[in-house]
């Protein structure tokens, strides 16, 4: 960290006591620093007297440069993630990976799981997060689910009919510990996407922009591999 970043994170956390700042960058634009507060971007002058908050865009490249820097900040390492404790379902030769956590009241998590039903050649991983505060049977339907003897036979059936397996839920099963997890990646809305390449997507998106994403995602996964040789 240069002295300059150094002098604004100190001025920053007298001014935001408290406040987790994970990284300053000086930009290439307006003179502005980005300042990663948690997980969101911020900006502000060099001397953190005032503070944008909002999106930056290029209109060249039509691109979001803050929500792009975003998602590079925010990676989740998937590779340190226990698998094991998702359920897992292959589509085709099942070489794209993805991880959602979602929540079986959740009704955008319906949506996504209709709008996978056409995406093919994908693992996907579905941890079980349930948001208590919004859904307070979330928890119980997931640990039946997960004691079901076929677990992504009866997610599907759970989201194609509402119906739940025949049991109470009682075996030993990983639902607290995802809900751990989720909050340990500051997961606070479901459904939430991460693609291989670790970049965190929150919502039920369309099928147009999930290709898009894998995209984005295989393109990086390369990238990184590529910069390791």
């Amino acid at each position: 960290m240069t002295l300059e970043a150094a002098s604004l994170k100190k001025a920053l956390e007298q001014t935001f006591p408290g406040a987790q700042i994970r990284g300053i960058a000086k930009t290439p634009y307006f003179g502005l620093y980005e300042v990663m507060f948690d997980d969101r971007i911020v900006y502000t002058d060099a001397k953190a007297k005032y503070m944008l908050v909002g999106a930056v865009y290029d209109t060249e490249s039509k691109t979001n440069l803050t929500e792009e820097r975003q998602r590079k900040q925010n990676r989740v390492s998937v590779a340190a993630l226990p698998l094991d404790f998702a359920i897992k379902k292959v589509k085709g030769n099942g070489e794209r990976k993805l991880v959602v956590f979602s929540d079986p009241d959740c009704p955008f998590c319906a949506r996504l799981e209709k709008t996978l039903k056409n995406i093919d050649n994908t693992t996907v991983y579905t941890f079980l997060f349930p948001i208590d505060q919004l859904h307070p049977d979330a928890a119980r339907k997931s640990r039946m689910i997960w004691c079901a003897p076929d677990r992504q036979k009866a997610w599907d059936a759970h989201y194609d009919s509402g119906t739940l397996p025949d049991n109470l839920g009682e075996c030993e099963n990983p639902v607290a510990r995802t809900q751990a997890i989720g909050a340990s990646l500051k997961i606070n809305a479901t459904p939430t996407l991460i693609f291989a390449d670790g970049s965190m997507v929150p919502g039920a998106i369309p099928a147009e922009r999930l290709e898009s994403e894998f995209a984005k995602s295989d393109a990086e996964v390369k990238k990184i591999a590529a910069a390791k040789k």
